[in-house]
């Protein structure tokens, strides 16, 4: 008897956690800017790679996974940062504040748009760059052997995203408070400049 009180326990707190749901109107948005974003920056991508030199096509590349690399500090900052130090600074009216409150209630929200959609926008246009930066280079240099060069350049984009990572994770977590408020205030700034 005792176990199956146990039982409904349990199952209790299950539904008890569960009771949110899943926000089905968020994740159909997400997908569709997704796609939108994605198509957007591969397209731009390939316009200003078709015309452009090998060490030109080498720091888009760059560019493009250090995008990556700073979307995914500000997804790990916000679900690290404090949201208490900024209750106080809203009450001075510290511009940045409020907007910090806002990112930081929204973490998970932010840090799916920065970590996964961004940063897999920026993993999938750094893969195409990579395809035509060998492309470029099989046209300029005579390598017989194009799999050695795919292996070396895919190697070389997928090591500078993973390390670039993290280093940004550490970096994020320890500094989180600081570049939430450094997101929000350039944030704030941008809109008041549109008005």
């Amino acid at each position: 008897m005792k176990e199956k009180g146990k039982n409904k326990k349990i199952k209790f707190y299950i539904k008890k956690s569960g009771s949110k749901g899943t926000n089905y109107k968020w994740i159909i948005g997400i997908t569709l800017w997704t796609f939108l974003i994605s198509s957007f920056i591969s397209f731009i991508s390939n316009v200003l790679l078709s015309n452009v030199g090998i060490f030109i096509a080498f720091v888009i590349l760059i560019i493009i996974i250090l995008i990556g690399i700073l979307s995914d500090i500000i997804g790990v900052s916000v679900t690290a940062a404090d949201e208490v130090p900024f209750h106080s600074m809203a009450s001075r009216k510290v511009k940045g504040a409020k907007t910090s409150v806002f990112l930081i209630r929204n973490a998970d929200k932010v840090s799916n748009f920065c970590n996964d959609v961004i940063g897999d926008i920026c993993g999938v246009v750094s893969g195409a760059t990579g395809a035509v930066i060998i492309t470029k280079m099989m046209d300029i240099i005579n390598i017989k052997n194009k799999t050695i060069l795919t292996l070396a350049i895919s190697a070389t984009i997928a090591s500078l995203t993973v390390c670039g990572k993290a280093i940004g994770k550490n970096f994020a977590i320890s500094q989180s408070n600081n570049i939430v408020y450094g997101v929000a205030w350039f944030i704030e700034s941008m809109k008041r400049k549109k008005y």
